[in-house]
């Protein structure tokens, strides 16, 4: 099974297009960590004040741990597209590759319409008549992730190359604001004085709360492998993207964020719906809002052009392997996944147009517990790829030995909400691999 898994991969990636190269790939790592969820975490972590620092320690190392993980996994299983599911399918299997690639994928696709709808609310804020009424706000967020995939099926040269730029300028204009905000100009006075600990509680609840929240800033660091069978020289080009856009990602995010803690007081920070615009109100003035909706745009932007991108090539190569059904694997001249990236951005835009007439923060809120629902179990299986494909190997053993714990901190913390409708997801699928299953049966007994 697993030398069919093998020789499956290695066609797959003989036959795609070889157009994603190092900068290209980082960028679709930093590009889909840093989303839209860095714009609200800074109130998320406003009651816990300084302590909330134990929090993105455990979650930075549990995210280098993963991204070791990953990058050592591409190099075990090189140009093998679909990432976790390629990984899983390896070590384990047909059916565990399944579970995996059916939860990513639908973590996938749930993700989409969530940083779409992100996207919507920020561009609203400078065109307000986007949001005017929640049916506008439901067809610009759905306009919106079908121009990225338009981008996307003019191949993947062009998707990249709009990866490339959106992530530059993100990381160009986050960075500033870090800097600003940590160097430059003097703390909020009330958030200078506040107590490290102001949330009563003990550091251990400190940190298993804001560990658990962070953990979301990092969520995407496994992008580079999924595409892995059009990246040249992926044996190489995957792991350095991989472990390079992680670090770039989790320094930017929590600079970012340590700035507005710096310059907006507790008190205030904690019922802000927008804090990164009025930490940049005290940079540069109440006109500044505007300033701060099209860095959230373009960093939604970018993150929707990512998340697509992955869309199509995820369900690619499951199709390839004959896990998934047919169409999926139909390519055009360029080696774009056509079929998949439209079912992909089908299935996204009936989520949010069956919730339009809910508010956008309801209807992200809603994807967003979707899709974090279906994303960890598949973190936790490629740690456990890498110690069995690895076991007798002492130091990929105990990085893969410290991710599995990690990731299984990480399933557990989520809450018995998101552990229900996962379950309900996983159960969803197996009668899709049943059906793909009695399919290959007769095809081979044919």
């Amino acid at each position: 099974m697993h030398s069919d898994s093998s020789s499956a991969a290695s066609s797959s990636a003989a036959s795609a297009p070889r157009s994603i190269g190092l900068w290209t790939a980082t960028a679709l790592v930093v590009g889909n960590m840093i989303g839209s969820g860095l714009f609200l975490l800074p109130s998320s972590l406003a009651p816990y004040g300084s302590a909330s620092a134990l929090g993105w320690t455990i979650s930075t190392i549990g995210a280098l741990l993963l991204a070791a993980t990953f990058a050592r996994l591409g190099q075990c299983v090189p140009a093998a597209s679909g990432g976790p599911y390629a990984f899983a399918r390896t070590a384990f299997g047909d059916a565990t590759g399944f579970v995996v690639a059916w939860c990513y994928w639908i973590s996938i696709w749930s993700a989409v319409p969530a940083i779409a709808i992100a996207l919507t609310g920020y561009a609203g804020a400078v065109v307000p008549s986007l949001t005017a009424t929640p049916l506008r706000a439901a067809l610009s967020a759905v306009v919106f992730l079908w121009l990225c995939i338009a981008f996307n099926l003019r191949g993947l040269r062009t998707a990249g190359g709009v990866q490339l730029i959106t992530t530059a300028l993100k990381v160009v204009a986050l960075a500033a604001f870090a800097f600003a905000g940590l160097v430059l100009v003097a703390p909020a006075n009330s958030a200078a004085a506040a107590p490290f600990n102001p949330s009563g509680q003990s550091l251990l609840q400190v940190a298993l709360a804001t560990s658990a929240l962070t953990l979301w800033a990092f969520l995407g660091l496994e992008s580079a492998t999924v595409p892995a069978a059009a990246v040249r020289d992926p044996q190489r080009t995957v792991p350095r993207a991989t472990l390079l856009g992680t670090a770039v990602a989790i320094a930017i995010t929590i600079a970012a964020c340590s700035a507005v803690l710096r310059l907006v007081p507790p008190e205030s920070l904690a019922s802000s719906g927008a804090p990164f615009v009025d930490a940049v109100r005290r940079l540069l003035g109440e006109g500044a809002g505007e300033v701060v909706a099209v860095v959230a745009a373009l960093t939604c932007l970018g993150a929707l052009n990512g998340w697509v991108l992955m869309s199509g090539q995820l369900p690619l190569a499951i199709a390839r392997d004959g896990l998934f059904p047919a169409v999926f694997a139909r390519t055009d001249a360029n080696g774009t996944p056509t079929a998949g990236l439209l079912i992909g951005g089908a299935l996204s835009s009936l989520l949010v147009v069956a919730n339009f007439n809910a508010s956008l923060v309801g209807l992200f809120t809603w994807a967003i517990l979707l899709s974090t629902a279906a994303s960890l179990l598949p973190f936790l299986v490629c740690a456990l790829a890498l110690l069995k494909l690895q076991r007798n190997q002492p130091r990929p053993a105990t990085i893969a030995s410290l991710a599995a714990l990690f990731a299984a901190y990480a399933l557990v913390g989520t809450g018995t909400q998101a552990l229900a409708w996962g379950t309900v997801l996983l159960a969803a699928g197996l009668p899709v691999y049943a059906w793909m299953r009695r399919r290959r049966a007769a095809a081979e007994a044919s």
